[in-house]
């Protein structure tokens, strides 16, 4: 990457700072792009899942895996859960979707609880066989009190497919009868579901999946406590990436913590973090982090900037990190601060090898918050910082009421904030797509095939706010 005209400035830049500058291409489509990052992770798309527990869970993990990214679960969720977590995620099916399935003689208000927990928006009806009987929808519902039976409302006239069906004679049958989902089976046994947009972005997504073909998934650990015990634990429940996190990763603990962790010869990657500067990554990759999460301060929950003073601008805490770790044959993940697909693009010039992103994920159906309702009828979630008040209870569960209200006072983020669901894009796999069509877009106008290309052509010039704003969308008239 360079800059235009090679007039590199002398103060640190975020994201909203720059503009990518179009080249000369010989890439004449957006599906000529490859976007497997470089880290041999082995995910297929250069994203992940922050370890928020507002947004991370075995749903999310789940359906991004299937898309080709991965999603870190929380530190301080119990090790049986997270284990359970890991057994429920490498057991989903890495096409068809996960059902929702209740029995016959289940009430609406059941069905309408669980809903909203998929995008698919379907209920699956079963037998006590498993086998698909009928097939409920929100608009079932009208006209009928919470208490009635599903039997009496579902839609009985399924279409089915045979697990293993083309992915396109699926679409076309489903298009041509303007249903949105169906059943899979193998035999008569339920499977899964397929929808129209799902059998789409099979035939354009590869899945993350392990050696056994089972899907990805990481998690994440901190640096207190029995970490020796807890990372063995979660190398033996399968973890395939782990990650150790700290608000403050340029610190001897952190470094003693990745040392005992690479000790245990973990046969898969090591992620530590987080930093911003070139030191802080290199300390990271001397005590033998395979990769390096960049970011103090940027996050849509953290506080820390405005409680502190500390931090850096992200786009030059990723390029100059991201620089450090290459000449060492490391990558780097750029966490926080993205608010748009061009976020991600920038980063990825910048020479991250992938993006983990959290807020702008927890409004979807897939994160782990119940789905709530405004006093306008609009759809959110409940969503908080992960060093705020309302985490640091949760941490601390364990400890006494008079140590748990000591360290309740301090905090860095937000306890609560409300994530509409965007009507648009509600679901995990809409933003994806969104942020992929942008991604694979910007590598067009770098004449870029690969994430690599990207890195190496890109050129980056710096604009003001009226700069920034001339390129943001009027969607009224002014």
């Amino acid at each position: 990457m360079r800059f235009l005209d090679d007039q590199k400035p002398t103060y640190d830049l975020t994201y909203n700072d720059l503009f990518l500058v179009p080249g000369r291409s010989e890439v004449g489509s957006r599906l000529d792009v490859e976007l497997t990052p470089p880290d041999r992770v082995g995910t297929t798309l250069p994203l992940v899942v922050s370890n928020m527990t507002a947004v991370s869970g075995k749903r999310m993990a789940e359906t991004v895996a299937r898309r080709g990214a991965i999603a870190v679960l929380p530190q301080d969720i119990p090790l049986d859960i997270v284990a359970s977590n890991i057994a429920y995620v490498k057991s989903r099916h890495p096409v068809y979707e996960t059902p929702i399935t209740l029995r016959p003689g289940d009430t609406l208000q059941e069905a309408l609880n669980l809903i909203h927990k998929r995008a698919h928006g379907a209920v699956i009806v079963v037998n006590e066989h498993e086998e698909p009987v009928g097939i409920f929808t929100e608009n079932d519902a009208v006209g009928f009190d919470r208490f009635t039976q599903l039997q009496r409302v579902m839609s009985t006239e399924l279409l089915t497919f045979e697990e293993g069906t083309p992915l396109e004679p699926i679409f076309e049958q489903l298009a041509g009868k303007r249903l949105s989902c169906a059943p899979v089976v193998r035999g008569r046994r339920l499977v899964g579901v397929v929808t129209r947009r799902g059998a789409l972005r099979s035939t354009l997504y590869k899945p993350a999946l392990d050696a056994r073909g089972q899907l990805l998934i990481a998690t994440a650990i901190g640096i207190n406590g029995d970490v020796k015990g807890k990372a063995e634990a979660l190398l033996r429940a399968g973890t395939d990436l782990l990650v150790i996190d700290v608000a403050h990763g340029h610190q001897r603990k952190m470094l003693e913590t990745v040392e005992l962790i690479r000790s245990l010869s973990p046969t898969v990657p090591v992620m530590a973090g987080n930093v911003v500067t070139r030191e802080g990554t290199r300390d990271l990759i001397s005590a033998g982090a395979d990769l390096v999460k960049v970011g103090v301060g940027p996050g849509a929950m953290c506080t820390t900037r405005m409680m502190t003073g500390v931090g850096r601008p992200q786009f030059s805490a990723v390029l100059d990190c991201a620089e450090e770790a290459r000449k060492l044959g490391r990558h780097i993940c750029a966490d926080g601060g993205v608010r748009h697909p061009r976020d991600v693009a920038l980063a990825l010039a910048a020479g991250a090898a992938s993006v983990m992103i959290g807020s702008w994920f927890a409004g979807t159906y897939e994160s782990p918050a119940d789905t709530l309702r405004d006093h306008d009828g609009r759809l959110y979630k409940e969503n908080f910082g992960m060093a705020s008040q309302r985490a640091v209870k949760a941490r601390t569960r364990s400890e006494s009421l008079f140590e748990r209200a000591r360290k309740e006072l301090f905090e860095e983020g937000i306890s609560s904030s409300r994530m509409y669901l965007d009507p648009e894009r509600p679901g995990v796999e809409d933003i994806l797509d969104h942020i992929v069509a942008g991604v694979r877009s910007a590598c067009t106008y770098a004449g870029a095939r690969t994430l690599e290309d990207f890195h190496r052509n890109a050129v980056v010039g710096t604009q003001s706010q009226a700069g920034y704003e001339e390129g943001r969308p009027v969607r009224t008239s002014w």
